[in-house]
């Protein structure tokens, strides 16, 4: 038996799609620069010349980055909830909908790129976030 909370469950899983999107961005990429014999340019703007590249390849770029802003967020709050014994119950559901909801987003955004839907996930997912951060000062100030 671990002494682990379950609530950390949700952020390696986040952590381990993160990666995966990493990858799926690279495997895409790569042979779409190649196709496009895209030479580099060091003084280019940033991004410049990785928006000459397809939409549908820019998308998965896209996506990892926005993994890697908000979440964020969401790994913190998770560990604060684990170290005050918050991490099961309601804030467990809270943390695997967030989790479930940016995965969603992850698909739709790198296969279709439905701006309206992916902002109303971008939105539910917030307010999981929202909740567990307003869990999290709750019960700190319950406890202290």
């Amino acid at each position: 038996m671990n002494n682990y909370s379950p609530i950390l469950l949700p952020g390696i899983v986040l952590v381990i799609w993160s990666m995966f999107m990493w990858l799926w961005m690279y495997i895409t990429r790569i042979p779409a620069i190649y196709q496009a014999k895209m030479k580099f340019d060091r003084n280019a703007p940033r991004y410049e010349q990785m928006n000459t590249l397809p939409p549908r390849v820019r998308w998965k770029a896209d996506n990892y980055n926005h993994l890697m802003e908000q979440p964020t967020i969401f790994y913190p709050i998770i560990i604060i909830l684990a170290m005050m014994g918050g991490g099961d119950g309601a804030n467990l559901i809270w943390a695997w909908a967030y989790v479930i909801l940016r995965v969603i987003h992850s698909f739709l955004q790198s296969l279709v790129n439905i701006i309206e839907i992916r902002f109303t996930l971008f939105v539910l997912s917030s307010i999981a976030l929202i909740v567990l951060a307003v869990n999290a000062l709750l019960l700190f100030l319950r406890n202290s």
